[in-house]
């Protein structure tokens, strides 16, 4: 018998008491031609929920595919609206989405290809007050979040609650995929027992990411919680998947469990706990800028200090292109990858307010300037995407 049956073959699923319907066992016919599914195995799939975290660019496929394959109950849990940056990889939406919550379009799309499957939608933030409740509710967790305070919520929820957490995530060509939270197996804390500092790892929106990527590593975490449920053949459970696209490779580590790990080792984590602090996200951005020795500049004071009228230099660290989507009034580009060539035209005696997208980058320009005698600079906290939101919305976001 595989691992994966021996673990995963007791989810807790609901009696199937009826038959599939005319038209299921045409849909589903290539499924109950396979051994390893048979009639049997398409209606566990059918008596199974997946909660799928993010609507984003790894839980489009992973819920695309989930439902196509007739998983019964999919819930899509995610607060945002449909941007026009989304479409280059988030494949459940399409440009008559753009302004709709992310969970609406994911709905109708769902149905579109499955109109037995029921379609759940969780429009609220995942929180430690709310997590449990939710995630409670279905079989197996996909973690399609883009960020560190929702992965490791959504890590301790599963643990907690002996939930499989089906985790993936993806930046510039790169991809991992895993499945934590198993009876034995290690949880994500065994990987990363603590977050990054902040700002020292780039969002997808900083450092970009190569559209279909998302695409092949959500349909990998479909893959894993599909066998999760059928218990066929063997999960990533125990290993890391690491995928390189621009060199499509493909290799795996493995990994233990941590008996020192506060979630699944030690058990000293009974409870959820203030993600926010823990994954220094007390702001809206990632603020990058919180950082020892860096001021930081929230929009709202730098607003005030243009509108009086104050001396100082503006600088946008970002991409040209970047510079044309939108841009604060009164900036001068300097391309993070220029500043060091352009550093002695700069004044030692004025105000120095960097910006970027998110902060990231412009955390980086504040401190190769600190670190050549510029005292007076500082980091726009949040980067031109919080000016945008707190201060002008015409500034354009993506």
């Amino acid at each position: 018998m595989s691992r994966a049956i021996s673990e995963f073959s007791d989810i807790a699923l609901p009696m199937f008491s009826d038959q599939l319907e005319p038209d299921e066992l045409v849909r589903y016919s290539r499924h109950i031609g396979l051994a390893e599914v048979g009639e049997h195995g398409q209606r566990r799939l059918k008596q199974a929920s997946v909660l799928v975290v993010g609507a984003g660019g790894l839980g489009s496929p992973a819920a695309l595919y989930l439902a196509a394959a007739g998983i019964g109950r999919i819930g899509v849990a995610d607060f945002d609206a449909v941007e026009l940056s989304n479409l280059q990889r988030q494949v459940l939406h399409d440009t008559s989405s753009i302004g709709s919550p992310k969970t609406s379009s994911a709905r109708a799309r769902l149905h579109g290809i499955n109109p037995h499957v029921q379609v759940e939608t969780i429009d609220d933030e995942l929180t430690a007050a709310n997590a449990l409740e939710i995630i409670a509710a279905y079989d197996v967790v996909v973690d399609g979040t883009d960020n560190f305070k929702t992965r490791y919520l959504t890590n301790d929820a599963c643990v907690l609650l002996g939930k499989p957490n089906v985790y993936g995530s993806v930046l510039r060509f790169e991809g991992q995929a895993s499945v934590f939270a198993t009876s034995d197996g290690p949880c994500y804390r065994c990987l990363f027992r603590e977050p990054p500092p902040p700002g020292l790892v780039p969002s997808c929106a900083e450092a970009g990411v190569l559209g279909v990527l998302p695409g092949l590593i959500g349909t990998i975490q479909a893959t894993e919680a599909i066998k999760l449920i059928l218990g066929a053949g063997e999960t990533l459970a125990g290993r890391l998947l690491l995928v390189d696209a621009l060199r499509m490779s493909f290799r795996t580590i493995r990994l233990r469990r941590d008996p020192e790990c506060p979630a699944c080792g030690t058990r000293e984590l009974k409870a959820l706990m203030d993600y926010d602090e823990f994954c220094g996200m007390g702001s809206r951005s990632s603020d990058a800028s919180r950082a020892p020795g860096i001021r930081e500049i929230t929009p709202s004071q730098l607003a005030e200090r243009l509108g009086r009228g104050d001396a100082l230099d503006l600088i946008d660290v970002r991409e040209p292109y970047e510079w044309r989507i939108g841009r604060i009034e009164g900036a001068r580009l300097i391309p993070l990858g220029r500043l060091g060539a352009v550093v002695t035209e700069l004044a030692h005696d004025r105000d120095i307010v960097v910006y970027c997208h998110h902060g990231v980058r412009s955390h980086a320009a504040a401190e190769f300037l600190l670190a050549r005698g510029f005292e007076r600079v500082s980091n726009l906290s949040g980067g031109i995407d919080r000016w945008s939101a707190e201060v002008d919305s015409s500034v354009a976001t993506y």
